[in-house]
């Protein structure tokens, strides 16, 4: 059959530019798929806690996958100490690379592993097929690997720097052994491993599909033309703001180990057609894990970017260009070596809700939103498993009330910013582990009061049915934090864990408690925060409040304060 000789699209194109987007789409979305729908553990293929991506042969983003902004540090990262480490010389045809660690492979935090696999055509290296998934355990302390009071990332984990895992297509087993012997489920890291490799061995196919179809210099050259577009794209955007300076600041309840609140603090400038975001001001490194890597706050900015000046730009490196960050070392936001980073999500979510809301003072107020729940709470109950060798973990982050907007109250229950995964059905939780859901649902009153109103915050109450499980949790906006409401809106409700809710044992947990063991019948419940209000509550048309207060949103009581 012959070869086709379809024509690049230029940058005149933008039917052209759109259809080859969309084509690389097409490949990560398939690649996701396959590792949603292929994997063994709970956490990837019922919550989708994944994300993949295609770089070219220099380890420029090329496409990311519509999955998990936080993830993108992590893969881009990986990247760039997987060319580091190895010239591309000695790259060869069926490599696999592993690597998961926040110092020594740019990652974010040690349960997300990446698989990078390079692309050949010809004989030559061309691109790079990657996937990063949450494996529910990597060893450490802790059941889940991640607890807000760990110290330091020995602490969490098995550390995987950047190492080639697979030669000529066959696995090393010995390394895979020896990386998985260091969990509590070896025998679900193994499988969930290997349909990684599997994920990228079909998005290289699907690459290489792609140079059959297109030939290898209208590929090349179409690859150039999506990031310029991009970034000019993005250029633009930015032509548009008012050139200055505006800051905002959010605060974490803690560390990971109590004590004083830790600002988050952000001074973005626009100047010179760039953004320039300093996090000068926001507190010192955490004595805990709740650290953010320097490559994950990136992604975080990248993705507020993106979402607040144009949602529907093409996550590539053309994103990154006109963007620039800075955070002092040493402070939550760029850590030194060995700091913890384990809680590292709720630190992002705070960020990203740091930058919408310095974007405040320079967008209009169409374009404004109040502040979501900013926190990714996760729970993780462990234990032995009933029918076969290993432990359990069960471990599951929570969403929450999303910020009101100018014109549409906060979406309830859902993630926000940074993290982007299912929930964990109620019949996929108690058929897999020894664990009853005694209420899953939305908290009235819990959004911020407004013309537009916060979105509701989630309960969720599990109860231990056999004996030696272990509980442990990460949360914030306990305290201190909170979704804050703009424009004369109310702010969302705070969170809270309690242990035996509703018994005479009733006790209130620390956001951050680990390793609490439960006896049979012995219950956990996290409530997590509701999203701030947007405009005056007065100003609420009549017929939505009673809507309201039909749906059980909304109490007679608490509707009292959209009257004054």
């Amino acid at each position: 059959m012959a070869e086709s000789t379809l024509e690049a699209p230029v940058l005149a194109d933008p039917i052209g530019m759109e259809v080859f987007c969309n084509r690389l789409l097409s490949i990560t979305e398939d690649m996701n798929n396959t590792l949603v729908r292929a994997s063994f553990s709970t956490n990837i293929k019922e919550r989708k806690d994944c994300s993949v991506a295609l770089f070219d042969a220099a380890g420029r983003l090329v496409a990311q996958g519509t999955q998990i902004p936080l993830h993108l540090g992590s893969l881009d990262g990986a990247m760039r100490a997987i060319l580091k480490t190895y010239k591309p010389e000695d790259i060869r045809d069926g490599d696999i690379y592993i690597c998961n660690d926040p110092y020594l492979a740019d990652g974010s935090h040690l349960p997300d592993i990446n698989i990078v696999t390079p692309v050949f055509w010809e004989g030559t290296l061309r691109f790079f097929a990657a996937n990063i998934a949450h494996h529910s355990d990597v060893g450490g302390a802790v059941p889940g690997s991640i607890a807000g009071g760990l110290k330091s990332i020995f602490e969490e984990g098995i550390r995987i720097p950047a190492c080639r895992i697979g030669r000529n297509g066959d696995v090393d087993e010995d390394m895979l052994r020896l990386i998985c012997s260091n969990t509590r489920d070896p025998e679900e890291r193994v499988l969930d491993l290997r349909v990684q490799m599997a994920t990228n061995r079909r998005g290289a196919a699907a690459v290489r599909g792609l140079i059959r179809q297109m030939g290898l210099p209208a590929v090349l050259r179409s690859v150039d033309d999506v990031i310029t577009y991009t970034r000019r794209r993005l250029q633009n955007r930015i032509a548009e703001l008012r050139e200055g300076s505006y800051s905002f600041r959010s605060d974490l309840d803690d560390d990971g180990m109590g004590g004083d609140p830790v600002p988050i603090q952000v001074t973005l400038t626009v100047s010179a057609g760039r953004l320039h975001f300093d996090f000068e001001g926001t507190g010192k490194q955490a004595r805990g894990a709740m650290n953010l890597p320097f490559n994950a706050l990136r992604a975080c900015v990248y993705y507020a970017v993106k979402a607040l000046l144009d949602p529907d730009l093409a996550p590539n490196a053309g994103l990154f260009d006109p963007i620039s960050v800075s955070a002092p070392l040493g402070t939550i936001t760029n850590p030194e070596a060995p700091a913890a980073v384990g809680a590292r999500s709720i630190t992002a979510q705070k960020v990203a809700g740091t930058i919408f809301g310095a974007f405040r003072g320079l967008l209009p107020p169409q374009r404004i939103m109040a502040s979501g729940n900013d926190c990714c709470p996760a729970i993780t109950f462990s234990g032995r498993w009933p029918s076969r060798a290993g432990q359990f973990v069960y471990l599951e982050t929570l969403g929450g009330g999303a910020g009101a907007r100018y014109d549409a109250d906060g979406m309830d229950g859902v993630h926000v910013h940074m993290t982007n995964t299912s929930n964990l059905p109620v019949e996929a939780l108690e058929n897999e582990y020894p664990l009853l859901m005694d209420e899953y649902a939305l908290i009235a009153d819990s959004g911020g009061p407004g013309r537009t109103r916060g979105g509701l915050a989630i309960a969720k109450q599990i109860r231990a049915v056999g004996p030696g499980v272990v509980f442990s949790a990460r949360s914030d906006s306990h305290v201190v934090g909170v979704a804050s409401g703009v424009a004369g809106g109310g702010d969302g409700r705070r969170a809270r864990l309690v242990r035996n809710f509703g018994t005479p044992q009733e006790e209130v947990l620390f956001s951050k408690t680990a390793n609490i063991p439960l006896g049979p019948g012995e219950s956990v419940r996290i409530e997590t925060p509701g999203g701030g209000g947007y405009g005056s509550p007065a100003e609420r048309p009549r017929d939505r409040l009673e809507r309201d207060m039909l749906d059980g949103k909304v109490s007679a009581r608490h509707a009292a304060a959209y009257a004054k």
